[in-house]
């Protein structure tokens, strides 16, 4: 698994039902290294801190092996990496097959699993129809959320280095799809 882009957003207005919308889930790829500090990624804006940012938060990953199936789904968006809200684009990153606890190198950092990401309306905004968050939920194609244990500088051709696997601790996929079921029995 290695860095394919590093990538950060600005604080952006969007609007949505005739309301205006302020967020930094609109990210784009730097030609530079991005610095992963402990509640978020350094000149990285995060407007709305109930959902994201902090210590279970600070860096959000979603792989490059996902773009195509999205891209096949909606193909006439302008496409780049940090369409979903990502920070870090990472190739083969398999959300089937990493668990919540384990610890990564990459770059200088040390940073550790934490979560799926739940998707939200601005995620829809992004994709021009909240439809979209149907569909992701629908898919195992959640991304991942880390805690930072030790900080520094990421950048593009980082690899991912599993340094400790947690034992007995659910993956990413399977969070994501109890988060899927509360959800549903929530409707019922």
């Amino acid at each position: 698994m290695k860095v394919i882009s590093v990538n950060i957003g600005k604080k952006e207005k969007l609007i949505y039902n005739d309301k205006e919308i302020v967020t930094g889930i609109l990210k784009y790829p730097v030609n530079t290294f991005i610095t992963l500090g402990k509640e978020d990624v350094e000149n990285d804006v995060v407007v709305d801190r109930r959902y994201h940012g902090g210590i279970d938060q600070a860096v959000y990953a979603y792989s490059e092996n996902h773009y195509k199936y999205w891209k096949d789904l909606y193909p006439n968006l302008d496409w780049h990496f940090g369409m979903f809200g990502e920070n870090l684009t990472i190739s083969n990153l398999d959300e089937t097959e990493i668990n919540v606890g384990n610890v990564y190198k990459l770059g200088e950092t040390i940073i550790e699993v934490t979560k799926p990401r739940t998707p939200c309306k601005k995620l829809g905004i992004v994709f021009k129809t909240q439809h979209f968050l149907k569909q992701f939920w629908n898919t195992s194609k959640s991304g991942v959320y880390f805690k930072v244990l030790q900080l520094g500088n990421v950048t593009v051709g980082d690899e991912l280095i599993l340094i400790k696997k947690t034992e007995n601790s659910p993956t990413i996929t399977e969070v994501y799809n109890g988060k899927k079921k509360k959800r549903r029995s929530k409707k019922s």
